[in-house]
């Protein structure tokens, strides 16, 4: 048996182990919201499915066309867990991720220490529409699916966005072969009298605005595993973790916190809530797109820097009360164009809009800072924030 060959890793060597599953069509980056906190306290592996991602095309290795099962799934996630020395680890999944983390739970219990099942299904559905899809994903490609993914996999007012595109650009990629295994895998799954098989710790999350798996399967689920939890999220279709990342890292770091008081914990735990609590402000302050395209240009190298802004500039000061943002957003103003930050100053004019000033509030603070600051650094920052403001279309009274 072959391990899936391209997966990623993040956080301590000796950490707790947290596999994290991707849905049909998708690559490890839909997790890429919630990997910077989680990988503070856990290993966190991600994984691609057979010819999604980084992965080879094809189905599974000893699967035979169509005969792919989300059994032969979970025994590669378990062949990769070997591979990694994981006796046991925790493990979250979407969709079809999902359900592989509900096999494993239900058939090797004493693998999964924790589980959470992100808008997925203990049945996905009659067997003929997988069928269908996966022989026209093996006449025509995955394009010819992705005009339908995208109304279900987002809500419309989030079907635009950087992070949308990117999820989309992946499917497109997909290996049709690949992909359409996992649509037997999907066509064949019905895991409802096993559900009480299930003895780890479970969270069930649903996207209330999910069309592919109502909360009504994620109410099935919670109902057959015992003493599961369920957390339904406005909002969300059926790819939460990238619609509502705060909201889903928010649950997981409650869900699979480690079973410890020590003070180290407590410390992580405070470092938890502060990356949350930042990530929150930081998208209300500068806007999805801009939080979507840093999450996206993020690497191993910028990371940690990454990590350190929205838990020490967005959940330590900007979340501070003795302040309103209106008032941050002036003083932010000043100390970018004091030290002549002009593509900082460009982000906190639009930031600033945002916090309720207006054009000619933002004038003001120009003109003060041409007193304090100097009449060059003034003359630079009249130049950034008329650009801004004019491609942003807002209403020029100056």
């Amino acid at each position: 048996m072959t391990t899936l060959s391209h997966h990623r890793i993040d956080g301590p060597a000796h950490a707790p182990v947290l596999i994290l599953g991707p849905s049909l069509g998708t690559s490890l980056a839909v997790w890429d919201a919630q990997v910077p906190a989680l990988a503070r306290r856990h290993r966190v592996v991600r994984y691609d499915l057979p010819g999604h991602g980084g992965n080879p095309a094809g189905p599974p290795a000893d699967t035979a066309s169509g005969a792919t099962r989300v059994a032969d799934l979970a025994a590669l996630v378990l062949a990769l867990a070997d591979h990694l020395g994981a006796e046991q680890f925790a493990y979250a999944g979407i969709s079809l991720g999902g359900a592989v983390g509900a096999h494993l739970a239900a058939h090797h219990p004493e693998r999964v220490t924790r589980l959470a099942l992100v808008c997925s299904s203990a049945r996905f559905g009659e067997p003929a529409g997988w069928h269908e899809r996966a022989a026209l994903v093996r006449e025509k490609g995955t394009d010819a699916v992705a005009p339908g993914a995208l109304a279900r996999w987002f809500t419309p007012d989030f079907a635009g966005t950087h992070t949308a595109d990117r999820l989309l650009d992946d499917l497109r990629a997909a290996d049709a072969e690949g992909y359409a295994a996992c649509c037997d895998a999907l066509a064949a799954y019905d895991l409802r009298a096993a559900l009480p098989r299930i003895a780890a710790p479970t969270l069930v999350l649903a996207g209330r605005a999910d069309t592919a798996t109502p909360p009504a399967h994620a109410r099935e689920l919670a109902d057959g595993i015992p003493d599961a939890s369920l957390l339904e999220l406005a909002g969300a279709a059926h790819l939460a973790p990238a619609e509502r990342p705060e909201a889903v890292l928010s649950a997981f770091l409650g869900h699979f916190a480690p079973d410890s008081d020590s003070d180290s914990d407590s410390d992580s735990d405070s470092d938890d809530n502060r990356y949350a609590e930042g990530m929150a402000v930081r998208r209300a302050v500068l806007g999805d797109a801009h939080v979507d395209r840093a999450v996206a240009r993020t690497t191993d190298f910028t990371a940690d820097f990454q990590d350190y802004i929205t838990r020490c500039a967005w959940g330590e000061i900007w979340t501070r009360p003795g302040l309103d943002r209106r008032t941050r957003s002036c003083l932010t103003l000043t100390a970018l164009i004091a030290h002549g930050h002009q593509e900082e100053l460009a982000m906190h004019v639009r930031a600033a809009i945002r916090n309720g000033l207006t054009p000619e509030d933002i004038k003001e603070v120009l003109l003060h800072s041409a007193v304090y600051c100097g009449v060059p650094a003034a003359n630079s920052a009249f130049a950034t924030a008329q650009r801004v403001l004019t491609e942003d279309g807002t209403p020029l009274t100056l």
